[in-house]
């Protein structure tokens, strides 16, 4: 595939998803909770409503670097993106990021506390099967025949470009 069209894919799949565990660092340990991700491919760009008072802010003002994990186990679907977070105060992107689910944490995109975490991505890797059971039989056959079974595709994309 072109360097397009594995970038197209990375940005397909984590726009299809669109719910992502978002790897900080702290203190020599890694911590990982999940989060709702708003998808910019023309900013390059993943976006993240969180809350001030988050732990999570502090850890990337100390170490920037991040990691999104997005997986879609039943379609056998998953993406992992590197890239370097920043905490910004931003009003009207917090007005254009407001949904529903924001509600369950905020009682307005006016709240004082909410920010918005931008990850700038760098590199990502993915891999995309057929699916499940597709997988299961090809996994089968291939336990039969002594062969390797084709899973999919499996690629490594720099995202540092900008390009899409």
């Amino acid at each position: 595939m072109t360097d397009t069209t594995n970038l197209d894919t990375v940005w397909n799949l984590a726009e299809k998803i669109g719910f992502c565990m978002l790897t900080t660092q702290a203190s020599g340990d890694l911590r990982a909770r999940p989060m709702s991700a708003h998808a910019e491919r023309l900013e390059n760009a993943f976006y993240f409503l969180t809350d001030v008072d988050g732990y999570k802010d502090e850890e990337i003002m100390q170490k920037p670097e991040v990691c999104l994990a997005f997986a879609d186990s039943k379609g056998q679907k998953y993406v992992s993106i590197s890239g370097s977070a920043q905490v910004i105060n931003d009003r009207e992107r917090i007005r254009e990021l407001w949904s529903t689910p924001a509600k369950a944490w905020w009682d307005s995109p006016e709240d004082p506390a909410i920010r918005v975490l931008k990850v700038t991505p760098s590199f990502a890797e993915y891999w995309d099967s057929p699916g499940t059971i597709v997988s299961y039989i090809k996994m089968a056959a291939a336990a039969l025949s002594s062969a390797k079974p084709d899973m999919g595709d499996n690629e490594k994309v720099d995202m540092g470009t900008g390009a899409s």
